[in-house]
This record gives C-alpha cells, structure tokens and sequence, in this order.
C-alpha cells in the first residue's frame, strides 16, 4: 500500500459543488476498488504466501504428518529427517552405553547400598535389594525421532543423557512407562487404576503367589504409589532444558540466518515489485478510462476506435508512471520495507504457533500500513502540519485495516459452498474481499476529510506549538534572505554608489534651504538631475496649470 494509494484518494477527494454528493463519493469508491483489486488482491500472486510462512521451525516441523497442509520449506532439511537413523533397539542401546549414563547407574547403586537413594516418581525409600532403573523422562524414541532436533542437528545421545532427563525409578515402572510420554504414562495409569486396583487386591490376599505373581504384586504396589505431580514436574524442568537447547542450537544458527534471510529479501523483493506494478496498472486503468471518455461515439460499436482508445490510454498511463518516477520509487521502496518486516514477524510468529495463509497475508497487509503510517508520522515527506499529518496516518491506519477486514471477507466466503463451484470459487472470494475493502475505505477516508469533529481536532492540533513549526518558520526565513540575496547580487555598485551620492546631495540641499523660493528651485533642479516627470510637464507656472481647466495632470 503506496503513499499514492492512501493521500491521492483521501488528499484529493474535494466533491464539486455541483456535483450530487454521492456521485463524487462513488467517484472515490471506484479509484479504491480498483487500485485495491490491482494491488492487494489482484497481484498477491507474487508472494506465494504459504502455510506456515517460508522458513521451516522447530514448532513447524514438529506439525508436518498432524497438518495436512503443512510442508517442509526447505528441501534439505526434509531430506535430513528422511535419511536419518530409524529407531530401533539397536539405537536405544547406544543411548544407554553412553558413559554418562553409565555413570548415573553407578550413583544411584551406591546410594542404595547406604540406603539413600529415593525413588524420584513416587517420593519413597527404594530398599538396599530394589531393582532400579536410570529412567529417561523424555523416552529415547521420542528424542531420536523428533524432526525439531534432526532440523537444529543435535546429536540426540547428549540430550536424553541431560542431567534434566534423567530420573532414578524403581525398574518395574522403568518398563511399563517403555517409551511412552509422561503424559501418555498418566493417561494409561488413569485408565488401568481400576483393574489393577482390583488386581492387586486379589493378590494380596491369595496366601501363596508363584515368582511371577510375586513379581506382579511388586509392580503394582510401585505404580500405586507413583505420585503423576511429581512425574509431569520432571518432566516440565525435563522438556523446558530440550526445548531450550533446541532453540538456541537452531535460531542462532547460520542456516537458520541463510533461510531467514532469503525468505525477506524474496519477501521483500516481491513486496517492493507487486506495489510498484500496482501503481502502474492503476495508472494505466485511469487513463484508459479517460481515452474511453474523450474517444465515445454515437452509434455503432467501432473496434478500430476501441483498439485504439485502449492503446493510447494504455501508453499514456505507463509514461504517466514514469513521470511520476518518484512515486513509483517510493511505492517500491516501501513495499519492500514492509516486505522484510512482514517475512521476519510471520517466521517469528511460526517458532510458537502456525500461521496460515491468509494470516500471513493480514501480516503483510498490516506492515504495509505501518510503514506508511511511520513514513508520514516521522519524515513527514509531504509537509504536512501536526493535524493533517495525524489525519492522514489515521486515514493510512484505516485503510490498511480495510484491507485486513477484506481479507477476512474473502476468507470467510472462501469457506462457503462457493468454494466447490468450478471457474467462479476463485473469482467470487476475491471480488467480494476487494469490494468490501473498497466500500469500507472509501467511507472511512470520506468521514475523516468530512466530519465536523474531525476537522476541528486537526485544526486544535494544528495550533498546537510544535518544532515542526519553528523549522518551518525559520526556513521560510531562509527563503526571503536566500531571494534578498540574489536580487543584491544582480545589482552594480558603482551605479548604486552614484545614485546614492545624488540623493545624499538633493537630501543636503533640502536641508539647508532657507526660503521657500530656495526649496522649490531645489527641488525642481532634483527632478531634472533624477529624471522624474512632473504631472505639469511643459507648463512652467504651477498655478496657472491648476487652473486651465482643459488640462489634466499625468503621473508616471
């Protein structure tokens, strides 16, 4: 959304007064549908906005197989995650011969012997003779298989070995927990409460149990006693560590930079171009329309007379553009500005949460009018005093939120029956997005040039003493010194030095004139040596010439 969108159509929408008020306001509802259909709908083809933005994350990633529509942005990271290492037991037992692991066993066994170890999921005492496991909070299945930490390329050993995943438990609830989730483990504990309550029971009455029921009795016993508050804190602290590693290992990482990068230059490049195309089709649209105008005919349809209005018109808008090289400079210029800040926040948004498309579209949309807004609020190109530079950034402000509510409007009948409907599923989404953008716009821009509230606020603001105003004043000062200047520089100085002797001179003689006869010779003598005509000319008695009657006086 260029400044020319905006300020031409709120600056310049001054209804004739003969004009009926809703013809000129229909007038303004054309140049915004059309200049919004070219740019925010009718181009939006460059972007190739995607689900979930344009550079993969770690929160993406994890999606793709949940989210139909999700997709790896970057072909080698995909190609990374389908060539690792599958998990199987073979994996699983690397992880557990790690030393550090090792270690940890060795810990917790001496703690054992002396009777200190506890058991971290149930708060208990384990005995000297309890089998007891090093217990992976995060399973080592779901570590090794996370396509967050294949896209951040952390070796998987180092973070399920973490002293933050860690845990030592009694071994029967080692196993049954297997490679489930705490969360899943909770869930299934829920689940089977019942019947291994009653279980359990059963057992500790029967008077002789085998090794097996034995062994069974023992491992309920422990699953009754696990404490699931204790278990979900492990593995919150087990999860904040992961995720943190994961994170900083990744998003300061130079192919997160490379992919970031690219993403807003392509962004920001696309941006820049579709604002700068959208002024020129404008242009083009606007002054065709003219040539229709100047070239209508009575009568019959002649296509040689509209091939050639089209083409005119079409040739007069595009030098039209060009002409207007700043503009369009600035067009582009801020749609790329607004591009690269537009691609950032969307991959910013996508590390906590997946954009889709049309949200990615809102962002652009939302930046294109901040950086307008902020063009005009701090640089203030167009000199605007503090009032009207308000209104106008309100004016930018509405606009850009009109096309977001057009946005939701092509969104909202996307989701209708129409979308099933060959040929027009795509047109009707994006006619009504673009009319309601025009429609809301337009009245928007109108009420804030017209009512009577808002113009006394900008004129209140515009009394407001403000830098804006002392710099103006001073450069207007500036100005006239700058012009006294020039005009000093074209005069000769010998002349003005003679000049100025002569009036010193005649200056002297008036003075020093003691009658009156004296002061008018004088000055007669002064009018000869300057040159001045007297009204009199060629009458030598003054008042013998105020009374002819026949005579008139003439002052050059």
């Amino acid at each position: 959304m260029a400044g020319s969108y905006v300020l031409s159509v709120g600056a310049n929408f001054n209804p004739e007064p003969v004009e009926p008020i809703m013809t000129s306001i229909f007038k303004q509802y054309e140049r915004v549908l059309v200049e919004s259909l070219i740019t925010s709908f009718g181009l939006d083809f460059i972007l190739k906005d995607r689900h979930g933005g344009s550079v993969d994350t770690i929160y993406n990633v994890r999606q793709i197989g949940k989210d139909r529509r999700m997709k790896y942005k970057n072909e080698h990271n995909q190609k990374a995650y389908e060539n690792r290492v599958v998990y199987n037991k073979s994996v699983g037992a690397t992880y557990r011969s790690d030393e550090y692991y090792k270690s940890k066993g060795a810990q917790a066994k001496n703690k054992k012997i002396v009777g200190a170890l506890i058991d971290d999921y149930s708060g208990e005492k384990l005995s000297r003779n309890a089998k007891v496991d090093v217990e992976h909070v995060m399973s080592i299945k779901e570590i090794h298989e996370d396509s967050g930490r294949v896209l951040a390329e952390i070796d998987g050993l180092h973070l399920a070995n973490s002293d933050e995943n860690l845990r030592v438990t009694d071994r029967s609830i080692n196993r049954s927990k297997n490679d489930k989730t705490v969360d899943e483990y909770c869930k299934w504990l829920e689940k089977t409460n019942h019947a291994r309550s009653a279980e359990l029971e059963k057992l500790k009455n029967k008077e002789k149990l085998t090794d097996k029921e034995r062994a069974k009795l023992h491992k309920y016993e422990q699953l009754a006693l696990i404490k699931q508050g204790e278990m979900k804190k492990h593995d919150a602290i087990a999860r904040k560590s992961y995720e943190a590693k994961l994170a900083q290992a990744y998003y300061t990482s130079p192919k997160f930079a490379k992919d970031l990068g690219l993403a807003a230059v392509n962004t920001s490049v696309r941006m820049g171009v579709r604002q700068a195309l959208g002024f020129v089709f404008a242009e083009m649209w606007f002054a065709v329309k003219e040539e229709f105008k100047k070239s209508e005919i009575q009568g019959d349809f002649d296509l040689s007379n509209f091939l050639k209005a089209l083409g005119n018109g079409l040739k007069k808008g595009y030098e039209n553009a060009k002409k207007k090289y700043t503009e369009l400079f600035s067009c582009f210029f801020d749609g790329a500005v607004s591009g690269v800040l537009s691609s950032i926040t969307t991959t910013l948004c996508n590390i906590f949460f997946t954009t889709a498309k049309n949200v990615v579209r809102i962002i652009r949309q939302s930046y294109a009018s901040l950086v307008e807004a902020a063009k005009i609020l701090f640089i203030n190109p167009h000199n605007y005093t503090f009032g009207e530079r308000m209104r106008a950034v309100v004016k930018i402000i509405a606009t850009g939120a009109s096309i977001v509510m057009g946005t939701l409007v092509r969104e909202a009948i996307d989701k209708t029956p129409i979308n099933t409907m060959p040929v027009i599923k795509d047109i009707v989404p994006e006619f009504c997005g673009a009319f309601a953008t025009g429609i809301l716009s337009c009245t928007l821009l109108y009420v804030l040039d017209k009512n009577e509230i808002i113009n006394k606020l900008v004129c209140t603001l515009d009394n407001i003493p403000t830098i804006e105003k002392e710099i103006d004043y001073y450069r207007q000062q500036a100005d006239y010194f700058g012009k006294y200047a020039a005009q000093l520089m074209n005069i000769d100085l010998d002349t003005f030095k003679n000049e100025t002797a002569l009036y010193n001179s005649v200056a002297a003689n008036i003075v020093n004139a003691k009658t009156e006869y004296e002061l008018k010779n004088i000055l007669m003598n002064a009018t000869h040596i300057l040159g001045i005509n007297i009204p009199w000319e060629g009458h030598t008695d003054f008042n013998a010439y105020m009374n002819d009657k026949s005579v008139c006086a003439v002052f050059k």
